[in-house]
């Protein structure tokens, strides 16, 4: 590659062709009960297994009826009544309603559905208010209007998510086929580093990324595999990757920049890396590294056959480095080794709610952490606002925000009330 650094844009492009080529594998899949589906990537079609909905149905409490003669406002006879649960019934006489509850079946010959607080009931009658009137399928649903017994509802790929499970559960899918989730091992580097439960001495940090990243990686449909923390030193870290290297994407936290004890690239280098960028222009997170390992043996969750090549990301230490290169460059190959079809990393545009700090480098993509308030107001964007942090290893700034605002290269001057785009975390 050239010795120039790609731009945040280059590189996304160079790691969402290296998904797509990664995406061509489908991963093997797994049954698992519909109550355990949520958050898994689907390995099937999911058809219909009836017409949905399965019978014409009311939508509103009120009487079921023939479009035209109700919209004469003369009284109907009432001939019966229906509630949700109940066989349809019908046909519906000439000059007749049917009263009829939400989700129960509209007789035969009943062409709409008069809501209950826009008629007269009297003497077992009913008619309409004038001068209202109803039309053919008003307040009503028909047979197969949403899908048709055997039509095709979600295609292999798709996210399993709350509307995606109703959908599965009124098909009859108790069970559905899902891809294994990919093993994603979770290395973190440094001789500062101490466990979660320990009590720093002087000099030394618990280990807040390795919890961090295995979280996200189980937000983005991966299996965590946190390996023991690597020493600064040539003899651990190798023995580190050859561990990982049993996985499905190494994740590398730390160790990545070009200072003395920097030492996991010359590591890489020695188990034979192949680099497809060693450095980004975006702040934070400009010393990732991005590439694969030559892989031995397939690991548990891929597929059998041939062993493919292990990718693998060096993330910069300081943890929102960590978090912004996951989101922008590793939940893309972990999508694609998860079988999704959903687009990722995931943008959007709000309002800046006051004028960001001109004082980041030029020349480089910023990704400072922000609080978006998606606003219920129609017509409004949501607005986003700074928090204020003190650089990328301010954890409780991090904390206090759900996205980050992404200042362009060269445009470092927005001002309150510009458009913006914001990563969503």
């Amino acid at each position: 590659m050239s010795s120039a650094l790609p731009s945040c844009e280059q590189a996304a492009a160079l790691v969402a062709d290296y998904a797509a080529q990664l995406g061509r594998l489908r991963p093997p899949a797994e049954r698992v009960g519909l109550d355990l589906a949520a958050g898994r990537v689907l390995a099937q079609r999911l058809c219909a297994d009836r017409d949905q909905p399965p019978f014409t149905r009311s939508t509103q409490d009120g009487f079921a009826c023939r479009a035209l003669e109700a919209s004469t406002h003369g009284f109907l006879d009432l001939v019966g009544a229906s509630r949700a649960g109940e066989a349809p019934a019908g046909p519906l006489p000439p000059g007749a309603a049917w009263e009829i509850m939400t989700g129960a079946p509209v007789p035969a010959g009943a062409d709409a559905v008069v809501k209950i607080e826009h008629v007269e009931v009297a003497g077992g009658r009913v008619r309409l208010f004038p001068p209202r009137t109803v039309s053919p399928g008003e307040n009503i649903v028909t047979q197969g209007a949403q899908a048709r017994e055997g039509d095709e509802l979600l295609a292999a790929g798709t996210a399993m998510q709350f509307p995606q499970i109703a959908l599965a559960a009124a098909c009859g899918y108790a069970a559905i086929d899902v891809f294994v989730r990919p093993r994603v091992a979770i290395l973190t580097t440094g001789d500062e580093l101490v466990p979660v439960k320990s009590s720093p001495a002087p000099g030394q940090i618990r280990n807040s990324n390795a919890p961090m990243l295995a979280a996200m990686v189980s937000a983005a449909g991966g299996e965590p595999w946190v390996l023991p923390t690597a020493a600064d030193d040539a003899q651990s870290l190798d023995a580190a990757l050859a561990q990982g290297a049993e996985a499905d994407l190494l994740l590398i936290s730390g160790g990545v920049s070009a200072g003395k004890f920097d030492l996991v690239e010359p590591a890489l280098a020695r188990a034979g890396a192949r680099f497809h960028f060693t450095g980004v222009r975006i702040q934070p997170g400009k010393p990732l590294v991005f590439g694969e390992l030559p892989c031995g043996r397939p690991s548990a969750s891929q597929a059998r056959g041939e062993a493919r090549a292990l990718p693998f990301f060096g993330l910069p230490g300081n943890p929102v480095s960590s978090a912004v290169t996951f989101l922008l460059f590793a939940a893309p190959v972990l999508a694609a080794l998860a079988g999704s079809l959903e687009p990722s990393p995931r943008f959007a545009l709000a309002r800046l709610a006051s004028t960001a700090d001109k004082h980041g480098k030029k020349g480089l993509t910023r990704f400072l952490p922000a609080s978006c308030t998606f606003s219920a107001m129609a017509g409004r964007l949501p607005e986003v606002a700074l928090v204020p942090t003190q650089g990328s290893g301010d954890l409780a700034a991090l904390a206090r925000s759900n996205c980050f605002l992404v200042v362009p290269e060269e445009d470092h001057d927005l001002e309150a009330g510009a458009i913006v785009r914001i990563l969503l975390s």
